[in-house]
C-alpha cells in the first residue's frame, strides 16, 4: 500500500488556542445534504460544544455536497482531528439510521487552516457567508 502524505502541518498542537477553518465533504462530493440531514448536522455541531470543552463553533456553511466550520479553541483539551473524527462519525451513524444506503457519507480525510490572525479570519468568513446563496442549506454567522 503506497504512503499517503499527511495534510496537518508537522510538529503542530491541534489543541492549541486559536481559529481552524474546516472543510468536510461527503463522499465523492456526493450531494445529499438536504433539509432533513442539514438539521440534524446542525444539532452535531452545536453538540460539539458541549461535548468538547474549549472548542466553540464560530461560523459554519452547510452544503449539498460539503461544509465548512470555524472552530474557535480555547483552553481546548482535545485535538481538531479528534473533534473532527467524532462529528463525522456521529453524523454517520445518525444518518444512515435515518435510512441513509450508501457505505460512507463522509471522505475520509477533511481540509483545514490555522487561521493566524483577524484578517485572515474575517476574510474566511466572508468566504463562508459568501458561499453561493442557492446552494446553501444551513448556516450560522
Amino acid at each position: 500500500m503506497p504512503y499517503k502524505k499527511s495534510i496537518r502541518l508537522k510538529d503542530y498542537d491541534y489543541s492549541s488556542d486559536g481559529a481552524y477553518f474546516v472543510t468536510i465533504c461527503t463522499f465523492q462530493r456526493a450531494r445529499v445534504i438536504d433539509k432533513i440531514y442539514n438539521s440534524l448536522l446542525k444539532r452535531e455541531l452545536s453538540a460539539l460544544e458541549k461535548r468538547f470543552s474549549g472548542a466553540k463553533v464560530n461560523f459554519y456553511v452547510i452544503m449539498p455536497n460539503h461544509l465548512h466550520v470555524i472552530f474557535i479553541f480555547k483552553n481546548s483539551k482535545v485535538a481538531l482531528p479528534k473533534i473532527v473524527q467524532a462529528f463525522k462519525s456521529l453524523t454517520t451513524l445518525k444518518i444512515k439510521k435515518m435510512g441513509y444506503q450508501q457505505e460512507s457519507l463522509w471522505q475520509k480525510n477533511y481540509y483545514e487552516h490555522v487561521i493566524r490572525d483577524e484578517k485572515s479570519l474575517n476574510k474566511i468568513r466572508e468566504y463562508i457567508k459568501n458561499n453561493p446563496e442557492k446552494e446553501r442549506i444551513g448556516f450560522k454567522s
